[in-house]
Protein backbone atom coordinates (compact mmCIF):
# COMPACT_ATOMS: atom_id res chain seq x y z
CA UNK A 1 0.00 0.00 0.00
CA UNK A 2 1.32 3.39 -0.95
CA UNK A 3 1.86 5.71 1.97
CA UNK A 4 -0.60 8.60 1.79
CA UNK A 5 2.14 11.22 2.01
CA UNK A 6 3.56 9.85 -1.25
CA UNK A 7 0.21 10.23 -3.02
CA UNK A 8 0.38 12.98 -5.70
CA UNK A 9 -2.91 14.51 -4.50
CA UNK A 10 -1.60 14.84 -0.94
CA UNK A 11 1.65 16.37 -2.18
CA UNK A 12 -0.20 18.86 -4.38
CA UNK A 13 -2.46 19.86 -1.47
CA UNK A 14 0.52 20.37 0.86
CA UNK A 15 2.34 22.43 -1.76
CA UNK A 16 -0.77 24.52 -2.37
CA UNK A 17 -1.26 25.10 1.37
CA UNK A 18 2.31 26.37 1.79
CA UNK A 19 1.95 28.64 -1.20
CA UNK A 20 -1.46 29.84 0.02
CA UNK A 21 -0.20 30.91 3.43
CA UNK A 22 2.96 32.45 1.94
CA UNK A 23 1.07 34.40 -0.73
CA UNK A 24 -1.74 35.17 1.68
CA UNK A 25 0.65 36.78 4.16
CA UNK A 26 1.88 38.92 1.27
CA UNK A 27 -1.62 39.63 -0.09
CA UNK A 28 -2.82 41.19 3.17
CA UNK A 29 0.08 43.58 3.64
CA UNK A 30 -2.01 46.40 2.20
CA UNK A 31 -4.24 46.08 5.30
CA UNK A 32 -1.29 47.14 7.44
CA UNK A 33 -0.45 50.25 5.40
CA UNK A 34 -2.74 52.72 7.18
CA UNK A 35 -2.41 51.46 10.79
CA UNK A 36 1.38 51.05 10.59
CA UNK A 37 2.06 54.41 8.97
CA UNK A 38 -0.32 56.14 11.38
CA UNK A 39 1.19 54.66 14.54
CA UNK A 40 4.84 54.80 13.46
CA UNK A 41 4.61 58.23 11.86
CA UNK A 42 5.77 57.01 8.45
CA UNK A 43 4.58 58.22 5.05
CA UNK A 44 2.87 55.93 2.58
CA UNK A 45 6.04 56.09 0.52
CA UNK A 46 8.04 54.65 3.45
CA UNK A 47 5.74 51.64 3.68
CA UNK A 48 5.50 51.27 -0.09
CA UNK A 49 9.30 51.34 -0.46
CA UNK A 50 9.71 48.48 2.04
CA UNK A 51 7.17 46.31 0.22
CA UNK A 52 8.71 47.32 -3.11
CA UNK A 53 12.11 46.15 -1.85
CA UNK A 54 10.44 42.91 -0.78
CA UNK A 55 9.17 42.39 -4.32
CA UNK A 56 12.56 43.16 -5.83
CA UNK A 57 14.49 40.91 -3.43
CA UNK A 58 11.92 38.16 -4.03
CA UNK A 59 12.67 38.31 -7.73
CA UNK A 60 16.44 38.67 -7.48
CA UNK A 61 16.70 35.77 -5.02
CA UNK A 62 14.52 33.43 -7.11
CA UNK A 63 17.27 32.22 -9.49
CA UNK A 64 19.45 31.29 -6.51
CA UNK A 65 16.74 29.54 -4.49
CA UNK A 66 15.82 27.83 -7.77
CA UNK A 67 19.39 26.58 -8.18
CA UNK A 68 19.34 25.23 -4.62
CA UNK A 69 16.01 23.49 -5.19
CA UNK A 70 17.21 21.94 -8.47
CA UNK A 71 20.42 20.77 -6.80
CA UNK A 72 19.36 19.80 -3.26
CA UNK A 73 15.63 19.18 -3.66
CA UNK A 74 12.63 21.42 -3.11
CA UNK A 75 11.66 20.15 0.37
CA UNK A 76 14.78 21.58 2.04
CA UNK A 77 14.33 24.95 0.36
CA UNK A 78 10.64 25.12 1.27
CA UNK A 79 11.29 24.29 4.92
CA UNK A 80 14.05 26.89 5.21
CA UNK A 81 11.85 29.45 3.48
CA UNK A 82 8.98 28.92 5.94
CA UNK A 83 11.32 29.49 8.89
CA UNK A 84 12.76 32.67 7.34
CA UNK A 85 9.28 33.94 6.49
CA UNK A 86 8.04 33.48 10.06
CA UNK A 87 11.11 35.28 11.40
CA UNK A 88 10.73 38.13 8.91
CA UNK A 89 7.07 38.77 9.77
CA UNK A 90 7.80 38.64 13.51
CA UNK A 91 10.63 41.18 13.15
CA UNK A 92 8.41 43.32 10.88
CA UNK A 93 5.94 43.62 13.77
CA UNK A 94 8.73 44.98 15.97
CA UNK A 95 10.30 47.38 13.44
CA UNK A 96 10.34 50.94 14.78
CA UNK A 97 12.13 52.71 11.91
CA UNK A 98 11.58 52.78 8.17
CA UNK A 99 15.03 51.23 7.73
CA UNK A 100 14.06 48.39 10.03
CA UNK A 101 10.89 47.87 8.01
CA UNK A 102 12.93 47.63 4.80
CA UNK A 103 15.32 45.06 6.31
CA UNK A 104 12.53 42.87 7.74
CA UNK A 105 9.44 43.19 5.54
CA UNK A 106 11.63 44.03 2.57
CA UNK A 107 14.81 41.94 2.52
CA UNK A 108 14.10 39.00 4.85
CA UNK A 109 10.51 38.39 3.75
CA UNK A 110 11.56 38.86 0.12
CA UNK A 111 14.12 36.06 0.36
CA UNK A 112 11.58 33.86 2.16
CA UNK A 113 8.98 34.40 -0.57
CA UNK A 114 11.47 33.25 -3.19
CA UNK A 115 11.75 29.93 -1.35
CA UNK A 116 8.05 29.31 -0.58
CA UNK A 117 6.07 30.29 -3.67
CA UNK A 118 5.69 29.73 -7.41
CA UNK A 119 9.16 28.81 -8.59
CA UNK A 120 10.01 26.17 -6.00
CA UNK A 121 6.47 24.77 -5.67
CA UNK A 122 5.67 24.54 -9.37
CA UNK A 123 9.15 23.28 -10.21
CA UNK A 124 8.80 20.47 -7.68
CA UNK A 125 5.32 19.49 -8.87
CA UNK A 126 6.45 19.49 -12.50
CA UNK A 127 9.02 16.85 -11.60
CA UNK A 128 6.81 14.84 -9.23
CA UNK A 129 3.70 14.59 -11.45
CA UNK A 130 3.58 12.91 -14.85
CA UNK A 131 3.53 15.33 -17.85
CA UNK A 132 -0.04 14.37 -18.75
CA UNK A 133 -1.25 15.52 -15.31
CA UNK A 134 1.00 18.56 -15.00
CA UNK A 135 -1.73 21.06 -15.92
CA UNK A 136 -3.99 19.52 -13.28
CA UNK A 137 -1.29 19.63 -10.60
CA UNK A 138 -0.26 23.22 -11.25
CA UNK A 139 -3.86 24.36 -11.50
CA UNK A 140 -4.94 22.59 -8.30
CA UNK A 141 -1.93 23.82 -6.32
CA UNK A 142 -2.67 27.33 -7.53
CA UNK A 143 -6.34 26.97 -6.56
CA UNK A 144 -5.44 25.77 -3.05
CA UNK A 145 -2.97 28.65 -2.85
CA UNK A 146 -5.75 31.01 -3.87
CA UNK A 147 -7.99 29.58 -1.14
CA UNK A 148 -5.24 30.31 1.36
CA UNK A 149 -5.00 33.89 0.12
CA UNK A 150 -8.75 34.30 0.43
CA UNK A 151 -8.89 32.97 3.98
CA UNK A 152 -5.97 35.14 5.06
CA UNK A 153 -7.86 38.38 4.32
CA UNK A 154 -10.76 38.03 6.80
CA UNK A 155 -8.46 36.23 9.23
CA UNK A 156 -5.97 39.09 9.22
CA UNK A 157 -8.63 41.78 9.46
CA UNK A 158 -10.21 39.93 12.38
CA UNK A 159 -6.86 39.66 14.13
CA UNK A 160 -6.16 43.38 13.61
CA UNK A 161 -9.56 44.33 15.05
CA UNK A 162 -9.32 41.92 17.98
CA UNK A 163 -5.65 42.22 18.96
CA UNK A 164 -4.13 45.14 17.03
CA UNK A 165 -1.81 45.07 14.05
CA UNK A 166 1.33 44.08 16.00
CA UNK A 167 -0.18 40.91 17.46
CA UNK A 168 -1.82 40.16 14.11
CA UNK A 169 1.63 40.01 12.50
CA UNK A 170 2.99 37.82 15.32
CA UNK A 171 0.15 35.33 14.86
CA UNK A 172 0.70 35.27 11.08
CA UNK A 173 4.35 34.46 11.79
CA UNK A 174 3.24 31.54 13.96
CA UNK A 175 1.00 30.25 11.16
CA UNK A 176 3.93 30.31 8.76
CA UNK A 177 5.92 28.25 11.22
CA UNK A 178 3.23 25.58 11.12
CA UNK A 179 3.90 25.13 7.39
CA UNK A 180 7.38 23.65 8.01
CA UNK A 181 6.19 20.02 8.47
CA UNK A 182 4.09 20.20 5.29
CA UNK A 183 7.13 21.32 3.32
CA UNK A 184 8.85 18.01 4.01
CA UNK A 185 6.32 16.16 1.86
CA UNK A 186 7.09 18.17 -1.30
CA UNK A 187 10.10 16.10 -2.20
CA UNK A 188 11.04 14.99 -5.70
CA UNK A 189 12.30 11.45 -6.40
CA UNK A 190 16.07 11.32 -6.71
CA UNK A 191 15.62 10.05 -10.25
CA UNK A 192 13.85 13.28 -11.18
CA UNK A 193 16.65 15.40 -9.73
CA UNK A 194 19.21 13.32 -11.56
CA UNK A 195 17.40 13.34 -14.90
CA UNK A 196 19.13 15.10 -17.74
CA UNK A 197 22.57 15.16 -16.13
CA UNK A 198 24.06 15.27 -19.60
CA UNK A 199 23.36 19.00 -19.45
CA UNK A 200 24.89 21.16 -16.76
CA UNK A 201 23.01 23.95 -15.00
CA UNK A 202 25.27 26.56 -16.59
CA UNK A 203 24.59 25.16 -20.03
CA UNK A 204 20.83 25.20 -19.38
CA UNK A 205 20.97 28.85 -18.29
CA UNK A 206 23.00 29.87 -21.35
CA UNK A 207 20.60 27.97 -23.58
CA UNK A 208 17.61 29.80 -22.11
CA UNK A 209 19.29 33.23 -22.24
CA UNK A 210 19.93 32.73 -25.97
CA UNK A 211 16.25 31.97 -26.62
CA UNK A 212 14.23 35.00 -27.76
CA UNK A 213 11.04 33.67 -26.21
CA UNK A 214 12.72 33.53 -22.80
CA UNK A 215 13.27 37.29 -22.89
CA UNK A 216 9.77 38.00 -24.19
CA UNK A 217 8.33 36.03 -21.29
CA UNK A 218 10.51 38.02 -18.91
CA UNK A 219 9.33 41.35 -20.31
CA UNK A 220 5.69 40.29 -20.31
CA UNK A 221 5.94 39.10 -16.72
CA UNK A 222 7.15 42.57 -15.74
CA UNK A 223 3.70 43.94 -16.56
CA UNK A 224 2.08 41.20 -14.48
CA UNK A 225 4.17 42.10 -11.44
CA UNK A 226 3.47 45.82 -11.81
CA UNK A 227 -0.29 45.30 -12.00
CA UNK A 228 -0.58 42.84 -9.12
CA UNK A 229 1.71 44.67 -6.71
CA UNK A 230 0.03 48.02 -7.35
CA UNK A 231 -3.49 46.66 -6.91
CA UNK A 232 -2.76 44.41 -3.90
CA UNK A 233 -0.73 47.09 -2.14
CA UNK A 234 -2.78 50.19 -2.88
CA UNK A 235 -6.36 49.13 -3.68
CA UNK A 236 -7.53 49.29 -0.02
CA UNK A 237 -6.18 52.82 0.39
CA UNK A 238 -7.55 53.82 -3.06
CA UNK A 239 -11.06 52.67 -2.19
CA UNK A 240 -10.99 54.45 1.18
CA UNK A 241 -9.68 57.64 -0.47
CA UNK A 242 -12.62 57.47 -2.89
CA UNK A 243 -15.15 57.37 -0.07
CA UNK A 244 -15.65 53.66 0.62
CA UNK A 245 -15.06 52.27 4.10
CA UNK A 246 -12.47 49.85 5.44
CA UNK A 247 -14.99 46.99 5.34
CA UNK A 248 -15.42 47.48 1.59
CA UNK A 249 -11.65 47.43 1.09
CA UNK A 250 -11.36 44.13 2.98
CA UNK A 251 -14.22 42.62 0.96
CA UNK A 252 -12.56 43.74 -2.29
CA UNK A 253 -9.29 42.00 -1.40
CA UNK A 254 -11.23 38.93 -0.31
CA UNK A 255 -13.09 38.78 -3.61
CA UNK A 256 -9.82 38.96 -5.55
CA UNK A 257 -8.46 36.03 -3.56
CA UNK A 258 -11.74 34.09 -3.83
CA UNK A 259 -12.04 34.53 -7.61
CA UNK A 260 -8.41 33.52 -7.96
CA UNK A 261 -9.26 29.99 -6.73
CA UNK A 262 -11.37 28.85 -9.72
CA UNK A 263 -9.43 31.17 -12.01
CA UNK A 264 -6.00 29.66 -11.40
CA UNK A 265 -7.37 26.13 -11.62
CA UNK A 266 -9.17 26.93 -14.88
CA UNK A 267 -6.15 28.58 -16.50
CA UNK A 268 -3.96 25.65 -15.46
CA UNK A 269 -6.34 23.21 -17.17
CA UNK A 270 -6.73 25.42 -20.25
CA UNK A 271 -2.95 25.42 -20.58
CA UNK A 272 -3.10 21.67 -21.27
CA UNK A 273 -5.57 22.18 -24.14
CA UNK A 274 -4.62 25.47 -25.81
CA UNK A 275 -1.41 27.30 -26.63
CA UNK A 276 -0.21 28.87 -23.44
CA UNK A 277 1.32 31.91 -25.10
CA UNK A 278 -2.08 32.87 -26.56
CA UNK A 279 -3.83 32.40 -23.22
CA UNK A 280 -1.24 34.66 -21.56
CA UNK A 281 -1.79 37.38 -24.15
CA UNK A 282 -5.55 37.22 -23.64
CA UNK A 283 -5.15 37.52 -19.86
CA UNK A 284 -3.09 40.71 -20.19
CA UNK A 285 -5.56 42.25 -22.64
CA UNK A 286 -8.47 41.34 -20.38
CA UNK A 287 -6.80 42.96 -17.37
CA UNK A 288 -6.23 46.19 -19.28
CA UNK A 289 -9.86 46.26 -20.41
CA UNK A 290 -11.17 45.69 -16.88
CA UNK A 291 -8.95 48.42 -15.41
CA UNK A 292 -9.94 50.86 -18.15
CA UNK A 293 -13.65 50.41 -17.40
CA UNK A 294 -13.04 50.57 -13.63
CA UNK A 295 -11.25 53.92 -13.62
CA UNK A 296 -13.54 55.41 -16.29
CA UNK A 297 -16.76 54.98 -14.29
CA UNK A 298 -17.75 56.62 -11.00
CA UNK A 299 -16.69 54.38 -8.11
CA UNK A 300 -19.40 52.53 -6.21
CA UNK A 301 -19.20 49.64 -3.81
CA UNK A 302 -20.76 47.21 -6.29
CA UNK A 303 -18.40 48.28 -9.08
CA UNK A 304 -15.43 47.78 -6.79
CA UNK A 305 -16.58 44.24 -6.11
CA UNK A 306 -17.17 43.45 -9.80
CA UNK A 307 -13.70 44.80 -10.59
CA UNK A 308 -12.19 42.64 -7.83
CA UNK A 309 -13.92 39.50 -9.10
CA UNK A 310 -12.84 40.00 -12.72
CA UNK A 311 -9.26 40.81 -11.75
CA UNK A 312 -9.19 37.94 -9.30
CA UNK A 313 -10.20 35.43 -11.95
CA UNK A 314 -7.05 36.25 -13.94
CA UNK A 315 -4.94 37.19 -10.89
CA UNK A 316 -2.43 34.33 -10.81
CA UNK A 317 -3.50 32.52 -13.96
CA UNK A 318 -0.32 33.79 -15.61
CA UNK A 319 1.91 31.76 -13.29
CA UNK A 320 0.96 28.14 -14.13
CA UNK A 321 0.76 29.16 -17.80
CA UNK A 322 4.22 30.74 -17.77
CA UNK A 323 5.69 27.83 -15.81
CA UNK A 324 4.00 25.32 -18.12
CA UNK A 325 5.24 27.14 -21.19
CA UNK A 326 8.80 27.03 -19.88
CA UNK A 327 8.63 23.30 -19.08
CA UNK A 328 7.20 22.74 -22.56
CA UNK A 329 10.13 24.52 -24.23
CA UNK A 330 13.08 23.88 -21.90
CA UNK A 331 12.11 20.70 -20.00
CA UNK A 332 11.81 20.22 -16.23
CA UNK A 333 15.34 19.39 -15.04
CA UNK A 334 16.33 23.01 -14.31
CA UNK A 335 12.83 24.46 -14.43
CA UNK A 336 12.98 26.06 -10.98
CA UNK A 337 16.20 27.86 -11.83
CA UNK A 338 14.97 29.10 -15.21
CA UNK A 339 11.61 30.19 -13.84
CA UNK A 340 13.57 32.12 -11.22
CA UNK A 341 15.26 34.13 -13.96
CA UNK A 342 11.94 34.87 -15.65
CA UNK A 343 10.45 35.84 -12.30
CA UNK A 344 13.07 38.57 -11.96
CA UNK A 345 11.16 40.51 -14.60
CA UNK A 346 7.91 40.00 -12.68
CA UNK A 347 9.41 41.34 -9.49
CA UNK A 348 11.08 44.33 -11.12
CA UNK A 349 7.58 45.23 -12.22
CA UNK A 350 6.29 44.56 -8.68
CA UNK A 351 8.92 46.89 -7.22
CA UNK A 352 7.85 49.76 -9.42
CA UNK A 353 4.14 49.02 -9.06
CA UNK A 354 4.34 49.19 -5.28
CA UNK A 355 6.93 51.94 -4.87
CA UNK A 356 5.62 54.28 -7.56
CA UNK A 357 2.14 53.88 -6.10
CA UNK A 358 3.30 55.49 -2.86
CA UNK A 359 5.61 57.99 -4.55
CA UNK A 360 3.05 59.22 -7.07
CA UNK A 361 0.27 59.41 -4.46
CA UNK A 362 2.41 61.44 -2.06
CA UNK A 363 3.28 63.83 -4.92
CA UNK A 364 -0.15 64.15 -6.59
CA UNK A 365 -2.61 62.85 -3.96
CA UNK A 366 -3.94 60.55 -6.68
CA UNK A 367 -3.33 57.06 -8.10
CA UNK A 368 -4.53 57.95 -11.62
CA UNK A 369 -1.10 57.85 -13.28
CA UNK A 370 -0.47 54.36 -11.92
CA UNK A 371 -3.77 53.05 -13.27
CA UNK A 372 -2.92 54.39 -16.75
CA UNK A 373 0.54 52.84 -16.55
CA UNK A 374 -0.86 49.44 -15.53
CA UNK A 375 -3.32 49.52 -18.44
CA UNK A 376 -0.62 50.38 -20.98
CA UNK A 377 1.76 47.71 -19.70
CA UNK A 378 -0.96 45.07 -20.10
CA UNK A 379 -1.34 45.88 -23.79
CA UNK A 380 2.43 45.80 -24.32
CA UNK A 381 2.71 42.45 -22.50
CA UNK A 382 0.06 40.90 -24.75
CA UNK A 383 1.99 42.04 -27.80
CA UNK A 384 5.16 40.39 -26.45
CA UNK A 385 3.56 36.96 -26.08
CA UNK A 386 2.16 36.35 -29.54
CA UNK A 387 5.59 36.02 -31.29
CA UNK A 388 7.07 33.61 -28.68
CA UNK A 389 8.42 30.41 -30.24
CA UNK A 390 6.83 27.75 -28.02
CA UNK A 391 8.24 24.67 -29.77
CA UNK A 392 10.19 22.21 -27.66
CA UNK A 393 13.93 22.56 -28.04
CA UNK A 394 15.48 20.23 -30.62
CA UNK A 395 17.71 18.76 -27.90
CA UNK A 396 14.66 17.54 -25.98
CA UNK A 397 12.93 16.28 -29.11
CA UNK A 398 15.94 14.08 -29.87
CA UNK A 399 16.03 12.82 -26.28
Amino acid sequence: MNRFWKNPLFIVLCAGAIMGVALGARHVQGLFLLPMTSERGWSRQDFALAIAVQNLVWGLAMPFTGMLADKLGSARVLMTGCVLYALGIYLMANATTSTGLILTAGVLVGVALSATTFGVVYGALSRIVAPARRGWALGLAGAVGGLGQFLMVPLTQGLIVAFGWVMALVLIAALLGLMVPLAGSVSEPQAALGAGQQQSMGSAIREALSHRGFWLLNLGFLACGFQLAFIAGHLPAYLIDKGLNGRSAVIALSIIALANIPGTYAWGLLGSKYRRKHLLAYIYLFRSLVMTVFVSLPLTESRAYVFSFLMGFVWLGTVPLTNGLMSQVFGVRYLTTLFGFVFVGHQIGSFFGMWLGGLVFDATRSYDLLWFGAIGLGVVAAAFHFPINDRQLARLQRA
